[in-house]
């Protein structure tokens, strides 16, 4: 079975997120970083090469392939930024309603820059599924 790629480095956030070419990315990267590190109280860890991550979780697929991740992160990707809600959002359909403009992915949430979503319900969204994923996850507790 392949090592999973997306692990945490001793790598520099901020030289990551300084690195980012796109200005908008960049300038919402640090707004993400300092919006996350005050919800979740964690220290940020760039995870593989694009990653910024707090916390981790140990998982288990029933195939046997397991690892480790983050309980909620974020990449500035080329085509948007990329919110990582590891629970999905079967539970925040209403929180997604007042959102703003944003598209989904099983457990990414893209957004094309920061302006375009209502911040307050972004916050509580990271807020939700970061406290999730602390309650669900035993190793955690």
């Amino acid at each position: 079975m392949s090592e999973n790629k997306t692990r945490p480095t001793d790598q520099s956030v901020a030289n990551f997120l300084g690195s980012v070419e796109n200005k908008t990315r960049r300038e919402n990267g640090f707004a993400l970083l300092e919006m996350m590190q005050e919800i979740t109280g964690e220290d940020a860890v760039l995870w593989g090469s694009s990653i910024i991550g707090f916390g981790n979780y140990h998982y288990k697929y029933e195939s046997g392939r397991e690892g480790d991740m983050p309980l909620v992160g974020f990449s500035p990707r080329k085509q948007s930024m990329t919110l990582y809600i590891m629970p999905g959002f079967e539970h925040y359909e209403d929180l997604l309603e007042e959102l703003g403009k944003h598209k989904i992915g099983k457990s990414c949430l893209y957004v094309n820059k920061l302006a375009d979503v209502d911040e307050d319900v972004l916050r509580r969204l990271i807020k939700h599924s970061y406290e999730h994923m602390k309650e669900t996850n035993e190793h955690l507790k």
